[in-house]
């Protein structure tokens, strides 16, 4: 049975969480111990204000709710001092089943860490009055281009099929330094597993478990203009990939080694440029094209 979303409040969209097998006497205290980096005085907060609820019936609970493994809540999530996202989202379809939009850089997909009200969900829940909104795939939060959402529930399943199945051609551009070395087009496969920090990943040893297609579309003397095309889609693939060869994305902070950010450093230099595939419900055929531009 399908879930029936609840409603977004001040266009957020609720969290959920199946709370795990705990020693908690309440749900307070489970969340405590799941977030241990938000005040307990927050979540009491939140309780109080019925921003925590059962997410079976959407009632509100209260602080002392008891506690019982696999019972399914629902949050809003809050950040007090959220950084604005200055730069605006384009939307380039918009049909019963389907929304396409088209992201700037330093715009995230969904809420995560600090950003809350300011993600693209978020902005198109409220722009579109659709509380059915889910994304059907990521991209990096410094990555601009297309992201696909399902505008309903009825029909979502088949359309995730599309990048399950990969049966979906996605295409991607980087400016990065030349490698006048290598052959193209070049194939790049990996074993690619989690890193250090948490939030990087690295190139280890092993079965390879990513692809990415890669091949030159300019040549300049200091920074040639790639397309790529993944197979597979791990978590900063493509970042890694062309790190990994020697031609880290341009103004990349992760990869190859970490770096200091600041608020006027330039974007990442990756854009999602296109996505084509059948559509899983006519059969007809659909291309979109981001309308960025990326820029040295």
């Amino acid at each position: 049975m399908t879930r029936r979303p609840l409603p977004p409040r001040d266009g957020v969209p609720a969290s959920r969480l199946q709370l795990p097998p705990g020693p908690w006497a309440t749900v307070l205290d489970a969340l405590c111990a799941r977030f241990p980096q938000i005040p307990r005085q927050t979540w009491e907060a939140r309780f109080a204000r019925g921003r925590v609820l059962a997410a079976d019936d959407a009632a509100p609970l209260a602080a002392e709710a008891a506690y019982r493994v696999g019972l399914e809540i629902a949050y809003y999530r809050e950040v007090e001092e959220e950084p604005l996202a200055t730069a605006g989202e384009r939307i380039l379809h918009v049909d019963a089943h389907l929304v396409v939009a088209d992201k700037p850089h330093g715009l995230p997909v969904v809420p995560a860490g600090g950003f809350v009200r300011q993600t693209l969900l978020t902005r198109l829940i409220e722009r579109l009055d659709n509380p059915h909104l889910v994304p059907l795939h990521r991209i990096d939060r410094g990555t601009a281009g297309l992201v696909l959402f399902s505008a309903q529930p009825a029909t979502r399943a088949a359309y995730q099929a599309l990048f399950r199945e990969g049966r979906i051609a996605k295409r991607y551009e980087a400016l990065a330094p030349p490698l006048p070395d290598l052959a193209f087009p070049h194939v790049r496969r990996s074993r690619i597993e989690r890193g250090e920090p948490f939030f990087r990943m690295r190139e280890r040893d092993g079965t390879p478990n990513s692809e990415t297609r890669i091949d030159v579309l300019e040549r300049g003397p200091a920074c040639w203009r790639y397309v790529l095309e993944p197979v597979t889609g791990r978590k900063h693939q493509l970042r890694v990939h062309l790190a990994a060869l020697g031609a880290p994305i341009l103004h990349d902070p992760w990869y190859p080694g970490l770096r200091d950010v600041a608020d006027d450093t330039p974007a990442l230099q990756l854009l999602a440029a296109s996505l084509a595939f059948d559509d899983p419900l006519d059969g007809r055929p659909r291309r979109f094209e981001s309308q960025w531009r990326l820029a040295r």
